[in-house]
């Protein structure tokens, strides 16, 4: 495993973190402790979860996720970086999300017990809150970090005016600021390239990207768009989670895409996901690329992404393919 600084910050984090949110479902405990040992045995000592997995959760399962990781940790907790994010509703009452101080403080101290843990290394925001000033936000997240609550925080999804806003905000007022970004990137979906990527060089921002497989679309697992996808999928999930995944990349021109990058594989000899990842790792933003799993013999090649270096003539056939 390689270790890097997490942007400007001297935290050391695993070039490869483990993404949870499939934890208490479709995952059950015993299988989730199987996919943290086998990423905490290969020198993953970075995780990302969020108070509202499982992925699409509702009612009592919202936590779940973090439940089961808290349980896990015992024993473990300074063996890991951990990270967790807050945003998105936590129950039914209009304050019980978002970005306000309110929902911030609740949802870490909830977290905390949850995860059974002191502290949180890395607090994310979700998401931008358009209807929170942003100025809150951060002195809600600097006041928890100046009480030893997190460690440092950061963002995901956010787009490049709502950052550079956040870092000039956090700069004018003396704050700690924004020390990561978490957006989505793989070889199908570019776009951060065009100003996020951008900033978080020029600022050394921390870039820990999630989806490197699109949703398993760059695991190979999908060749039609004609086709229903399988209910048991995140494409085939009831409500909102499964709309967002179909509209994002249940596309044919996409699937086309995807298997011209998969001949390329089979002709360099690289299992698909493992170029994935590669080749997020391989970008000079990134510092760290969010896996997971929802069985625990799909982590080894996701982890085998991080011993492939792709040469320049590789990435040259991919930005191919992928950049336009």
């Amino acid at each position: 495993m390689q270790y890097v600084a997490l942007g400007r910050t001297g935290l050391k984090v695993s070039r490869l973190c483990l993404g949870t949110m499939t934890f208490g479902d479709p995952c059950d405990e015993a299988t989730s402790f199987a996919i943290l040992d086998r990423a905490h045995d290969a020198g993953v000592t970075f995780i990302d979860t969020a108070d509202a997995y499982p992925l699409g959760a509702t009612g009592s399962l919202i936590g779940e996720t973090e439940r089961i990781i808290g349980r896990w940790l015992s024993g473990r907790r300074h063996d890991v970086v951990l990270a967790t994010k807050c945003f998105h509703a936590t129950g039914p009452l209009p304050f019980q999300r978002g970005a306000s101080r309110r929902h911030i403080f609740e949802s870490v101290h909830a977290s905390l017990k949850r995860l059974n843990t002191d502290f949180i290394d890395l607090l994310v925001m979700h998401s931008y809150d358009e209807d929170t000033p942003i100025e809150e936000t951060l002195r809600a997240l600097d006041d928890l970090a100046r009480a030893g609550k997190i460690m440092y925080y950061g963002c995901s999804n956010y787009t490049a005016p709502q950052l550079a806003d956040a870092l000039a905000v956090g700069h004018a007022h003396d704050l700690d600021g924004m020390v990561s970004l978490q957006p989505r990137y793989n070889l199908v979906y570019r776009e951060p390239e065009r100003d996020l990527l951008p900033i978080c060089r020029r600022m050394n921002i921390a870039v820990t990207p999630y989806n490197p497989l699109a949703g398993g679309v760059l695991a190979g697992k999908y060749v039609s768009a004609a086709e229903d996808p399988q209910a048991q999928t995140r494409f085939g999930k009831p409500g909102v989670v499964g709309r967002i995944y179909r509209d994002r990349y249940w596309n044919q021109a996409l699937f086309d895409r995807v298997e011209a990058i998969k001949q390329l594989a089979q002709q360099w000899g690289i299992a698909l996901p493992t170029l994935a990842v590669a080749w997020t790792l391989a970008q000079p933003a990134v510092t760290s690329t969010i896996i997971g799993a929802t069985r625990v013999e799909q982590m080894e090649t996701t982890l085998a992404g991080l011993a492939l270096q792709l040469d320049a003539e590789q990435l040259r056939a991919l930005a191919a393919i992928t950049s336009n």
